[in-house]
């Protein structure tokens, strides 16, 4: 620590004494500080600075001005320059210091506070090397602990010697020539994948596109469901680095003409393991790898994280109480209707109830949940797992997907005579669902009797709550927007801003619902063979939500802005 008083004394030194005669701070608060930095085992000035918003360039040269050292600028400093072996994340996240070179026996460690002898003390005998103070901004430092995590190529490293890489799914190896053994056992493009694959954790990435062309090699991550470009690596690699991507997901690597599906299972600790659902597809130029990561945590975050409304929630929770009838939930690729259906299966999963699902694949892995993969070439499709549940003394069924009029007459079946199914349809919007079921030829009074609940659902970014500023527009567009004018008098709504915290203002996402529960009135308009227009038009009568009203609602509460509205939910 820096500072050698107890708390609530009335003497300081140090700079705590330092920092109250320059008047940057008061005792009492000089106090608070010590108190809290002992409390948190944080360096003092950390803590001052974070508790008490001081001006860290000033603090810094003052620090300069005492201890003989120049304030060292940190923006002439490549991450990728760091010496990796010393990158300790457990140092990294427990010291407020970090080291940024090495010069022959010598290890030069950024830090805030010169007095912190502590911190000097680990990385001194952490390397068993000299270790020599280099004075920076404590915002700056902070800034620097994370890129240094991020560039902390130990912690790939560490994947390489200490986790365990699973792989799931079929293909085989023998295709294998020497030139592709080659390829695949180059260790840096081992490291340089493992490295991918942990950066797009780290980063909350749901989707890794690996995709060549002509003349560029480039990834992106889809992050809060926009793609970003985040590596451009040389055009040479792209083949090496789709054969190790290959090799992982079991594909057969000699074939490069047809498309491929794959699984790599990483298991980043003892408790906790991702997987990758991988699919290449051959282009003009290469083959393009995408990779969705599938984490079962997000199953098990609750209702409560997903952003129903109370309304909705209820509806939802309702439905899941009923011994049997069919919940169907909507929406395009990548809205999240996997993590809704697991969700309500976690809150049925229990001792004395027999859940059974087929998917293709199975996404989440849950204990307790007996699950099926497809595989329509060996004659296992929705309809035949189906049949086989029906067998099984089911109490919940979850199908993947309803695909035909097999499947969904069987699923229909399944929910008149004793089950819960749950189950999702691709369309616009929930009215559109029950029109897609009579198209395909499953009759209107089965329809009717048989479905209890519709979710259609989107994802939208939310917005940072660490920087999100007031937005102000004229009412007339407000109205426009579709805003009721009884909300517009008094409303604030939220832009994005950004921040060092988020991605271009937004962190994270939540979930935009249309639930639909089957009425007497709208299970009449199914049977008079009405169209999604009629159900549309009844649901509106009984006061449910669509999906632009929804999302108009998050924009009310500050969780989105009227932009990422408008791009999820706008016509």
């Amino acid at each position: 620590m820096s500072t050698d008083i107890a708390p609530n004394s009335q003497s300081f030194s140090g700079l705590p004494r330092q920092l109250i005669a320059l008047g940057l701070l008061s005792e009492e608060q000089a106090t608070k500080a010590i108190e809290s930095s002992l409390e948190k085992k944080k360096d003092f000035l950390t803590v001052a600075v974070n508790e008490f918003e001081l001006n860290s360039r000033k603090i810094a040269q003052i620090i300069g001005a005492e201890f003989g050292m120049p304030v060292f600028d940190v923006g002439s400093l490549d991450p990728e320059s760091f010496p990796r072996q010393f990158l300790k994340e457990e140092l990294l996240a427990s010291q407020n210091a970090v080291p940024i070179a090495q010069r022959g026996s010598r290890l030069f460690v950024a830090i805030s506070n010169p007095t912190n002898n502590e911190a000097l003390d680990k990385y001194k005998f952490s390397s068993g090397m000299g270790v020599e103070a280099v004075l920076v901004e404590e915002d700056k430092l902070a800034s620097l602990r994370e890129s240094a995590l991020d560039a902390g190529d130990n912690l790939a490293e560490a994947l390489d010697d200490s986790f365990d890489l699973e792989v799931d799914g079929g293909g085989d190896e023998s295709g294998l020539s020497d030139d592709d053994s080659s390829e695949v056992d180059d260790t840096p493009i081992v490291r340089f994948v493992n490295k991918v694959l942990l950066d797009a954790i780290k980063k909350g990435a749901s989707d890794i596109h690996v995709e060549p062309y002509e003349k560029i090699f480039r990834i992106r991550f889809r992050i809060d469901g926009v793609l970003q470009e985040v590596a451009e690596p040389p055009l040479a690699m792209a083949g090496k680095l789709t054969s190790r991507l290959k090799v992982m997901s079991r594909m057969d690597i000699s074939e490069r003409r047809v498309p491929q599906d794959g699984r790599i299972k990483l298991k980043i600790s003892k408790t906790r393991a991702i997987d990758f659902r991988v699919n290449t597809c051959p282009t003009l130029f290469g083959e393009k790898t995408v990779l969705r990561i599938l984490d079962p945590s997000s199953a098990t975050l609750g209702i409560d994280a997903l952003g129903y409304e109370p309304e909705q929630k209820a509806l939802y929770m309702e439905a899941l109480s009923n011994p049997y009838g069919m919940i169907l939930v909507t929406g395009p690729t990548g809205s999240g209707k996997t993590v809704s259906l697991y969700t309500g299966l976690n809150i049925l999963n229990s001792p004395d109830t027999n859940i059974s699902t087929a998917e293709d694949p199975a996404e989440i892995n849950l204990a307790g949940i007996n699950q099926v993969n497809v595989n329509p070439k060996a004659g296992l499709t929705f309809a035949e797992a189906l049949k086989s549940f029906l067998r099984q003394d089911p109490d919940v069924i979850m199908v993947g997907e309803i695909r035909d009029l097999e499947t969904g007459g069987i699923a229909i079946k399944a929910a008149q005579t004793g089950h819960l199914v749950l189950s999702t349809l691709h369309t616009n919007d929930a009215p559109q669902t029950l029109s897609r079921l009579i198209n395909m030829g499953i009759p209107a009074f089965n329809i009717a009797t048989a479905v209890t609940l519709i979710i259609a659902q989107r994802l939208g970014r939310r917005l940072c709550e660490e920087c999100k500023i007031p937005e102000e527009l004229p009412k007339d567009i407000l109205l426009q927007e579709g805003f009721k004018e009884e909300q517009i008098d008094g409303m604030e709504i939220f832009k994005a801003n950004g921040c060092n915290k988020c991605n271009d203002g937004y962190k994270g996402r939540v979930g935009i619902y249309q639930v639909l529960k089957i009425s007497e009135a709208i299970a009449r308009v199914v049977m008079d063979g009405g169209n999604a227009i009629d159900i549309a038009d009844q649901a509106k009568k009984e006061g449910v939500d669509d999906l632009r009203e929804s999302a108009l609602k998050k924009v009310l509460q500050g969780v989105m802005s009227l932009e990422e509205a408008n791009r999820v939910t706008k016509d």
